[in-house]
């Protein structure tokens, strides 16, 4: 995980996660990243960390919404992050603050899913209270 300000662009992001998960040791095969990684990053990957880049687009001529693969991990796993109320605002000014407050978050998520034992369940609706 790596949090960047915002004028960093995406590649030079992506590729510094990329360095920093070879170096620290783990082997990555398969890496799913959207469309502004498509290019010579997937290049790069291949031909000095020996990883493949698999690039999700959307289909050619699509119109309208539509699911697409793979994004929907990503998607669900930022709105977890967002379940957390410090998230729900960009309120931290240094991104090392911000990337350990997402570490933080996601070892609550992680621990709630170990002690669980059981599928999640969504809440059905209340029932309503009279007020008298």
């Amino acid at each position: 995980m790596l949090v960047v300000p915002a004028s960093t662009h995406d590649t030079a992001g992506g590729r510094q996660v990329l360095l920093d998960s070879y170096f620290a040791g783990r082997r990555l095969q398969l890496v799913f990243g959207d469309g502004m990684f498509a290019g010579t990053i997937v290049d790069w990957a291949a031909r000095l960390l020996g990883l493949r880049v698999q690039v999700v687009r959307r289909p050619a001529g699509q119109k309208g919404f539509e699911v697409l693969p793979r994004r929907r991990v990503v998607e669900r796993t930022l709105a977890w992050i967002t379940g957390h109320r410090r998230h729900a605002r960009d309120y931290e000014r240094r991104p090392d603050h911000a990337e350990a407050l997402i570490r933080w978050a996601m070892i609550g998520v992680m621990a709630r899913r170990i002690d669980r034992r059981a599928p999640a369940r969504r809440p059905g609706p209340r029932p309503l209270q009279r007020i008298i």
